[in-house]
């Protein structure tokens, strides 16, 4: 039987999940994982004194429960050997699970950010394969979760993802116009890389995309702007020089004003 304290620690555990994920907000499109990362470094040191072992008992009692939450942080901890083993099987086990429990949660409902990404995190599982918890590389199956995850959740980084698969052919086949359509759908969500992406594609012109040096510096410039501070910020930086020095004086005018008055719309929820 549990004792009092043992529901108390998993009503603390909830309830700052809870709080950190409601709060957080994006950044180059801020996913689950920033809320859970968010959660482990406010529980660091700040428990109340909720010790290691407690805090993950009162997660598996969660998880038990349901708690899709509580599984992301379960999953994220395992495939990071964040106070505990890293075991990338049971953190596939703990992100299968959100998925397969949750896959019609409701699109913008609380807890929609936790289960798209549990289907990104499935759909890079299969992708690469996991050998030791027998599960073999698929990429239809991968595939058919990233499009869930960008489709029915509408997930910015499921979506970016998904537009990568356009630009090759060992992906979703090679179709730069498609591609484009799933950058621009993450890009007005405010992630940064897929605004990058897209403005690449627009500043150069592909098949089915006349060059649209303007707009596509624009979208250049608000993902250096807002990439600023993440891993993605070289290659981004790199991109946005390179399309600069192509272009006319005036281009660049334009197309710095029209990020600045344009920006605020793309800032991400």
């Amino acid at each position: 039987m549990r004792s009092f304290r043992d529901h108390s620690l998993i009503s603390v555990t909830t309830a700052v999940i809870l709080a950190l994920t409601a709060s957080a907000l994006p950044v180059h499109a801020q996913t689950a994982a920033d809320a859970a990362l968010n959660m482990a470094n406010m529980l660091d040191g700040a428990g109340g004194g909720v010790s290691g072992d407690d805090l993950l008992s009162a997660l598996e009692d969660a998880a038990e429960a349901g708690q899709p939450m509580a599984m992301w942080q379960l999953g994220t901890m395992y495939e990071n050997g964040e106070g505990v083993d890293r075991d990338p099987a049971k953190a596939f086990g703990y992100f299968a699970q959100i998925a397969n429990q949750h896959a019609d949660a409701a699109p913008k409902g609380v807890e929609a950010d936790i289960v798209a990404q549990s289907f990104v995190k499935v759909g890079e599982y299969y992708r690469e394969g996991l050998p030791d918890a027998g599960i073999p590389i698929d990429a239809e199956r991968s595939h058919a979760m990233l499009l869930h995850a960008a489709t029915y959740f509408g997930d910015a980084d499921a979506q970016y993802r998904v537009g990568l698969l356009y630009m090759s052919d060992d992906g979703l086949g090679l179709n730069p116009l498609q591609s484009a359509r799933w950058f621009s759908l993450a890009a007005r969500k405010g992630h940064c890389p897929a605004q990058a992406q897209l403005g690449t594609m627009l500043f150069n012109g592909v098949a089915g995309i006349e060059a649209q040096p303007v707009e596509g510096l624009m979208w250049l410039v608000i993902a250096q702007q807002r990439c600023a501070a993440t891993a993605d910020a070289a290659w981004i930086t790199d991109e946005l020089n390179t399309a600069i020095a192509a272009s006319a004086p005036e281009q660049q005018t334009e197309a710095y004003a029209l990020a600045e008055t344009i920006a605020p719309q793309f800032a991400g929820f």
